[in-house]
Parts: structure tokens; C-alpha cells; sequence
């Protein structure tokens, strides 16, 4: 059935909102036993014995000369790595196998919610949690910084502890964005919250030569639209950038509730960083619930200017066209299969 995403702008009630904080469908039954770590990069097997650990409640910190000593607050946990490494995977395990009041978003979700409810009705909504997962760490800017120091400051004292992940060091946060220098005092504060753990390894979806496929023929794709069966949208893409760009990020997860697949026509470069941002947002969003995409238009390398690949938001790019180049397979795979 067609479904026309252009035309949805729900309101999101915090309660609501709050409520659908869990691991995305793509993550839904993973577990650490599912989790199989890659035998040449040992640091997976051990940050999976680690985050074991964390749950076990037995984690002690150790002080001088190596002692251990009690932790004046609740222990939490920064995981550093590249793309498809199993963060994420890890992270939702922790989630899945938590007893306890918790909450599970991205970074870029988070710093919604907080702009959504407002800093004092934040801290006391996620302050019910035992534990908060955090995916895709990533200051981008000036205010980012100060709204998420806070936010951390009052929080994690008060007993919650948190599990992140990110593609940068903790000490490194912001860099290339804007000054980090000036608020150096910010960034350490967060990064002395955390012990940080890296994950080395190769992106999974990189494996075996993968590449992404070629982008179809607009008759393509509306073919392959009218075989389509579910929940499907046919949408412009300059006119699905310009519904975005009219919606709080917020409510990009509401738009895609109950949509199965999405064709995306006429891909082109995107000249507005705001807007690049925006559709970085919205496939974290089609990747998360596992929505099948299939696309024309230019290739994926030119989505984005070069500017911007390599500009102070390179690893958001580089992921977006990496789960870009991973939604296209699959549903290549799904029409050669029919």
C-alpha cells in the first residue's frame, strides 16, 4: 500500500517519546552470545568481557599504585571504535540483558530530547533510569558541549550510569568542529565520566569486497515501486529534503512507523549542510528499522561534497554512506530474490 512520507508531521508526546527509547528493530535480539568478535582484533572479545562485568556488579576502579577503591559514582563506560566493529551490537546487549529502569538512544536523539523537554525535565526524566545507552557519542558543536556537560553532571552523580559509543577518543571530542581549546574544561569533564574502552577492527559491511550498488534508473525504480509489497513510499528526493527540513529530528522515527520501504527519486548532491545533517539523521533512522531503500539518481560518493566527506563532520558522512551502501544491498538482494 502507498504511503506518502511527505505528507506526515506528527506531534511526538514526551511520554510517548521516553517510551520508545529501546534498542532500534535491527538490534532487537541481539546479546552478547550472539556476538561473535572478530579473532584478529582481540579488543572485541575483551570489551564484551568487560561490559559482562560492568553488568555483573562487581566493576571496581583502581587508584593509586593500582589499588582498587570504590568509584565516589557509578561507573560508566565509553566504547571507542570505527564503523561495524559491533558497538552498537554490544551496546544494545548491555541494554537487552539490564535489569532494571533504562533507556537506549543515539547521541543525536538524545540532544533532541533534551531540547524537546527542556534541561530540568530531561535530568528528571532519564534520572529514573539505572542505566543509559548511549550510541554515536559525538559533540558537534559549541552548544552540544555545554548542554550535554551539564546534563552528565547532574545526572550520573545521582546513581545512573552509562554505557556510550564513539567513533572518537573521549579527550578528542569536538575536534575540527569548532575551538576545542576554549572549552577544554568541558570536554575533560566529560571524558573523566568514562572509562574508555577501543574496539579495533574492520567495518563488516566493508568485508569480502562489498560495494555499494549503483543507484537504478528512475523507470527502474518506479518498477521495482509498483512490485513493491507493504507499507511503500515513492518519494522526490529534494522534496522529501525539503519535508525534513520542516521537522524537529525528533519526529523522523513517527514519520517512519510503519513503513516497509522507501524509493527515493532523483538523489543529488546536497549543497546545504544543515540538510546534509538532516538525511544523515533520517538514514540512521530507515537503518535502524531496518527500511528497505532503493534509490536514483547520482551515485552515493556525491551525495555529499568533498567539503563535507572530509570536513569537521566526516565520520557522520562516512557512516551514513556506509549503512546507505548496506540498505541498497539488501534490497537488491530482496528484488533478485523475487
Amino acid at each position: 500500500m502507498p504511503v506518502q512520507l511527505t505528507t506526515r508531521n506528527q506531534e511526538v508526546k514526551p511520554e510517548a517519546m521516553l517510551g520508545g527509547f529501546v534498542p532500534p528493530k535491527r538490534f532487537s535480539k541481539v546479546r552478547f552470545g550472539n556476538y561473535t568478535p572478530n579473532v584478529a582484533f582481540p579488543s572485541q572479545a575483551a570489551a564484551r568481557s568487560r561490559l559482562e562485568q560492568f553488568l555483573s556488579g562487581s566493576d571496581t576502579s583502581k587508584g593509586l599504585f593500582g589499588l582498587f577503591k570504590k568509584p565516589s559514582q557509578p561507573l560508566s563506560l565509553y566504547l571507542d571504535g570505527g564503523f561495524g566493529v559491533g558497538k552498537t551490537h554490544l551496546l544494545a546487549a548491555t541494554w537487552h540483558e539490564f535489569h532494571g529502569t533504562k533507556f537506549f538512544l543515539s547521541f543525536a536523539e538524545l540532544t533532541f530530547a533534551i531540547g524537546a523537554l527542556g534541561m530540568p525535565r530531561a535530568i528528571e526524566a532519564f534520572g529514573q533510569a539505572k542505566l543509559l545507552c548511549i550510541d554515536e557519542f559525538e559533540l558537534d558543536d559549541v552548544g552540544n558541549t555545554l548542554i550535554v556537560s551539564r546534563f552528565l553532571g547532574e545526572l550520573m552523580p545521582r546513581g545512573t550510569r552509562v554505557v556510550t559509543t564513539s567513533n572518537t577518543l573521549p579527550e578528542q571530542l569536538g575536534e575540527g568542529r569548532f575551538n576545542a581549546d576554549d572549552f577544554k574544561r568541558e570536554i575533560q569533564g566529560i571524558a573523566d565520566r568514562f572509562e574508555s574502552h577501543r574496539i579495533d577492527g574492520a567495518d563488516y559491511r566493508h568485508r569480502a569486497g562489498l560495494i555499494a550498488p549503483t543507484p537504478l534508473s528512475s523507470f527502474k525504480l518506479r518498477h521495482a515501486f509498483e512490485d513493491a509489497t507493504g507499507e511503500v513510499a515513492l518519494e522526490s528526493f529534494p522534496e522529501l529534503l525539503k519535508h525534513l527540513g520542516s521537522l524537529h529530528p525528533i519526529r523522523f522515527n513517527t514519520m517512519l512507523e510503519g513503513v516497509d520501504a522507501v524509493f527515493l527519486e532523483g538523489l543529488e548532491q546536497i549543497v546545504k549542510q544543515d540538510d546534509a545533517l538532516r538525511f544523515v539523521h533520517f538514514v540512521d533512522k530507515l537503518y535502524d528499522r531496518e527500511i528497505r531503500l532503493s534509490l536514483s539518481g547520482v551515485p552515493l560518493e556525491e551525495v555529499f561534497p568533498a567539503s563535507y566527506r572530509f570536513g569537521g563532520y566526516a565520520k557522520k558522512y562516512a557512516r551514513c554512506l556506509s549503512r546507505l551502501g548496506e540498505l541498497m544491498r539488501e534490497s537488491a538482494l530482496e528484488r533478485s530474490a523475487v
